[in-house]
């Protein structure tokens, strides 16, 4: 009967560290040096939390600044050949002179999201923290 006890507490432990783990590998942080477009809602400068939710290569990201979602967009999880040494977000200038946020790159992953909005612009650079 005590095994039993101690044997399910166990079990419920390790499903709960198992499901923080997965929750925690699913966000990040985001530091914008300057005003951008994400999803169709203006971010101002400062820093950021991003999280995603999805299955497979296609994710919802939701950037959050403290408790708040101030911007969701439809992004790809994109396999990077080698994982950056710092977070970065790489923007795009558009042709109304507006910058978007076009991929989020996380330090010491080997993966990065793209934002799928179609930005009309070239890429203009990158802000990194």
């Amino acid at each position: 009967m005590k095994a039993s006890r101690i044997l399910k507490g166990s079990l419920l432990s390790l499903a709960l560290l198992l499901a923080s783990s997965a929750f925690a590998a699913n966000k990040g942080s985001l530091q914008v040096y300057s005003d951008i477009m994400v999803g169709g809602k203006q971010l101002k400068a400062g820093s950021y939390n991003v999280t995603w939710e999805g299955s497979g290569n296609s994710v919802q990201l939701n950037i959050l600044k403290g408790k708040n979602v101030v911007a969701t967009a439809p992004a790809q999880m994109v396999t990077l050949p080698k994982a950056p040494d710092r977070n970065a977000a790489v923007l795009n200038r558009n042709s109304d002179g507006s910058v978007s946020l076009s991929e989020v790159r996380f330090a010491g992953k080997a993966y990065s999201l793209q934002v799928s909005e179609d930005p009309s612009g070239s890429a203009s650079g990158a802000s990194s923290k």
